[in-house]
């Protein structure tokens, strides 16, 4: 795969003025750093397939794990060549033997419910069906560990308190951390820095600051992660997804606790015990 950014240094922080208003009626005029919002237009094999917003750094990365979590492909093998223009505006994907499927031409443009991202059709994707993943051994100590240093924060949510952060890990190692307007787009931006590297995923944890609805799992399951850690809470159906694909789920995790949803290896009954 040949990777080109030709895009410049995009500021990702803005400040603006604004007015603090407080119980006692007293104000104060200060400014603060907020989060700038990038839109990018995504053309695959020259048609207009994703419209995102997000944060404007790791656009190759967040592409190809966008495309891996979306069913588009299953590994950078598939790609020929992608480029991100010098604006960061639009990012051009060529995959090698692929033809557009006509019959896939129109997909209801639902966003997330955090960025307005949208898929404006379906011609790329391989239509497979998800199947269970093969659970990972994992330890109480792992899951505090990496909850400690998720507390620690990353550089745009400390700045802006704006920004949802993801971390990849193997055991208590984190490989990749990244930040962005969208927890999805966070999610995107690690599996495709490890798809760039050549990471096994089915070795992987992800760890996210956000809400996990069953999108969120989903891309968990294409991308062969099996296990989900969030400092947020799931859904009820979150709960059923995982459950029927063998996904680790851990939610609520903190410096202190976590709750465990799904434990296919029952790791968490055998500590209790």
């Amino acid at each position: 795969m040949q990777a080109i950014d030709a895009s410049h240094d995009i500021n990702q922080q803005e400040d603006r003025a604004c007015t603090n208003v407080f119980a006692d009626g007293s104000r104060t005029s200060t400014s603060t750093l907020l989060q700038t919002e990038n839109a990018v237009r995504v053309f695959v094999n020259g048609e207009l397939t994703m419209r995102l917003m997000c944060s404007a750094d790791h656009l190759i990365e967040l592409v190809l794990g966008r495309m891996r979590t979306e069913d588009m492909i299953s590994s950078v093998d598939e790609v020929d060549q992608i480029m991100v223009c010098e604006h960061a505006t639009r990012v051009l994907v060529y995959l090698k033997d692929r033809e557009a499927n006509v019959n896939h031409e129109h997909v209801d443009t639902v966003a997330t419910c955090c960025t307005f991202n949208s898929n404006l059709n379906s011609m790329f994707v391989k239509d497979e069906e998800l199947v269970p993943l093969e659970p990972i051994p994992w330890t109480v100590d792992q899951v505090f560990a990496l909850s400690r240093k998720f507390e620690e924060d990353t550089p745009a949510h400390r700045a802006t308190y704006g920004a949802h952060s993801c971390y990849l890990a193997q055991g208590e190692e984190i490989l990749y951390c990244c930040e962005d307007l969208g927890r999805h787009n966070a999610f995107d931006k690690v599996v495709g820095c490890a798809m760039r590297d050549g990471v096994d995923l089915t070795k992987c944890v992800v760890f996210t600051s956000g809400r996990v609805p069953t999108d969120m799992v989903a891309k968990a399951i294409r991308a062969h992660i099996p296990m989900l850690i969030s400092k947020a809470v799931p859904t009820d159906l979150t709960v059923e997804m995982a459950c029927a694909y063998d996904l680790t789920l851990i939610c609520s995790a903190h410096s202190d606790s976590f709750r465990v949803f799904n434990d296919p290896l029952g790791i968490a009954s055998a500590d209790r015990s």
